[in-house]
């Protein structure tokens, strides 16, 4: 090695890339659980001043979308610039792991010099690769940068999130309960209104801390050297918005504040509004192209602003998985006006109970309303069973309550949304067609995005077209979804099942297929079987099959099952008895949620039983941890 090359070695060992000092500092601001619900996007009970000046001096995205419509699947999608039904990490709290060569954004922003902080929540829903930050806490801050060195700086604020919309306040300086606006969904009732106040008087709390991150900077001396993010994580906190694919979960405020030094980078000029079309999946992306560093070619998103910038997208993709301890598939595709949604559940009604979800006013009143027949058709929508395709003219039909699946004059604009959801799964072979608990069984020692990559061993196109034929499931299709619980492939078996339980007693004549499917090797088709059974009357032979799943170590097989055995309500009692005495304190994901013990609670409470769930009893049997179990 010369002498020359061995100081410059030692200087970007120092200092970073040559150039990395004159390369913009980059700060994001990020927020949980809230919509657009600005002034800056033309919400007039908004009360967000600071919010409104940087958007002032911000390009404001009128089109910002997340990709999930909860935080941790959300999260996950940013942090790796890719999808996470390709990394096996779509459904809430699932850790799932990452291969050898896919890092987050930040490792490509620390190894080209930039100082980066993170304060301070993760959720990535991924089991986090080694030295992603400089450091990443409470107290991580930009000011802490050694000298010479640009910076790039995350601070989260959870004021707005879900959670705190069940503060209680009886009054807010700056919101009138009275004039607080309920969309046409909710009831509109006195505690929803309460719970709207409450929602934008949390966002206007937050406006004071943005207030606060941004004066910092400018009594620093260098926001004319920093590049400002402010985005929200996804939809408001309410029912019907987070965790769900309409806009009301799904669109979000995005603010880019780029000084007059870097102006060559901007897309439009300050105060201006672009319709251009932003995902999550492309904001890792962007800020490598910002700091100068090419993206690296396996992250699914593209960078919309520097260098490396490409052309505008034209449609932005979405999903829905596990939400807690309630199972779901959702697929959705959207360009500037249409939304194409796919219910591969469309059994499920939308408002599964969640116990987070339930501790909100707004949810709880609304479930009563309903169970009591009072409610209207568009506000009863959320607790009855989904269609198969939703499809939504967003410009003439904002709040996204009139389907239009049926309209003969939309038919071309539905075949076109379809086409770029097929497209789009086979691209990044989408993990969502397996079965959690069978997805982690099936791996083996490999990461859910080796084996989802592998066409040898994940039949993509095949469970694909299974899950169609399930979901859309009619009596002429029955014979059809008797030969799939004949195959080889589990996860066809599994679609087969679940075709019958769509089909409900129309699928009488596949008895005897179901009960076969009883002693399936796989659980998850052992539980597909035995709900499809229940629903034609087999109660006895549906609890006998869902007491042996409960029994399995893989814990989100027990999870499933555990989920049937709730809705089967009286015909359960003997079996919930039994669970709900012993119990299951399995922990499911980043934060020890006993999701299981969850459902078991419900269950429980429904039939008038106590529970011993989730009060430190063992469970049946132990998950492997590669299943993304994290036991505390």
């Amino acid at each position: 090695m010369t002498l020359k090359l061995s100081i410059i070695l030692a200087v970007i060992a120092c200092c970073g890339p040559v150039g990395a000092a004159k390369r913009p500092n980059i700060l994001w601001i990020t927020s949980e659980d809230n919509g657009a619900d600005l002034g800056s996007y033309g919400f007039d009970y908004a009360h967000t001043p600071a919010l409104d000046i940087l958007a002032g001096q911000s390009a404001i995205y009128s089109n910002a979308f997340a990709t999930a419509g909860v935080c941790a699947p959300a999260r996950s999608t940013i942090i790796t610039g890719m999808y996470p039904p390709a990394l096996g990490s779509q459904h809430m709290r699932s850790r799932a792991p990452l291969p050898e060569g896919i890092r987050f954004y930040s490792h490509y922003l620390r190894e080209a010099g930039y100082y980066c902080t993170n304060n301070s929540k993760k959720d990535y829903n991924l089991i986090e690769p080694s030295g992603a930050w400089d450091e990443s806490s409470r107290n991580a801050h930009w000011k802490n940068c050694p000298a010479g060195k640009p910076f790039f700086a995350i601070f989260n604020h959870t004021i707005s999130h879900e959670s705190k919309i069940r503060l209680r306040e009886k009054s807010f300086p700056h919101h009138k309960i009275a004039d607080a606006p309920v969309p046409p969904y909710h009831p509109d009732i006195p505690e929803t209104r309460r719970d709207w106040a409450q929602y934008h008087a949390n966002i206007s709390k937050l406006d004071d801390i943005v207030a606060s991150n941004l004066k910092d900077l400018a009594d620093a001396g260098i926001e004319d050297n920093t590049i400002v993010f402010y985005y929200g994580d996804h939809g408001s906190g309410m029912p019907r918005h987070k965790r769900w694919l309409w806009d009301s979960g799904i669109h979000i405020p995005l603010l880019v504040r780029i000084p007059e030094k870097w102006k060559h980078l901007r897309e439009v000029a300050p105060g201006k509004k672009t319709d251009r079309l932003v995902s999550f999946v492309d904001l890792g992306p962007t800020v490598l192209s910002l700091a100068g560093v090419q993206p690296p070619p396996h992250m699914h998103g593209k960078a919309f602003l520097g260098e490396h910038a490409v052309a505008p997208r034209q449609y932005v993709h979405a999903f829905r998985g596990r939400m807690d301890e309630r199972y779901d598939m959702v697929r959705a595709v959207r360009d500037k006006r249409y939304k194409y949604i796919r219910n591969y559940n469309p059994h499920q009604i939308y408002g599964q109970y969640i116990a987070y979800m339930f501790q909100t006013d707004t949810t709880r009143l609304w479930k009563e309303m309903f169970d009591e027949g009072k409610l209207n058709a568009v506000q009863s929508a959320f607790w009855e069973v989904k269609p198969p395709v939703e499809f939504y003219d967003t410009k003439t039909d904002p709040h996204e309550v009139r389907n239009l699946a049926s309209s003969p004059g939309h038919a071309r604009e539905r075949a076109r949304f379809a086409a770029e959801l097929d497209r789009w799964q086979e691209e990044i072979r989408d993990l969502g067609f397996l079965p959690e608990g069978q997805m982690h069984d099936r791996r083996g020692d490999l990461t859910p995005y080796e084996f989802g990559q592998d066409a040898g061993k994940y039949p993509f196109r095949k469970i694909k077209a299974a899950a169609e034929k399930a979901a859309s499931a009619t009596p002429d299709s029955l014979e059809q979804l008797r030969a799939m619980m004949s195959d080889p492939d589990a996860a066809v078996r599994y679609w087969g099942a679940t075709g019958c339980i769509i089909l409900a007693e129309k699928a009488a004549t596949a008895r005897g297929d179901l009960v076969k499917l009883c002693k399936d090797p796989s659980p998850d088709v052992r539980t597909a079987a035995a709900q499809a059974l229940f629903v034609l009357g087999e109660g006895g032979r549906a609890l006998k099959a869902l007491e042996g799943v409960m029994r399995e170590k893989n814990a989100f097989s027990r999870l499933r099952a555990m989920n049937v055995l709730d809705h089967m309500n009286e015909t359960a009692r003997p079996a919930v008895a039994r669970i709900a005495e012993l119990g299951d304190s399995e922990k499911i994901g980043a934060y020890g949620e006993n999701y299981i013990g969850n459902v078991i609670r419900k269950a429980a409470s429904d039939l008038g039983i106590s529970s011993a769930a989730g009060k430190g009893k063992k469970p049946r049997g132990k998950q492997r941890q590669k299943s993304g179990s994290k036991r505390k």
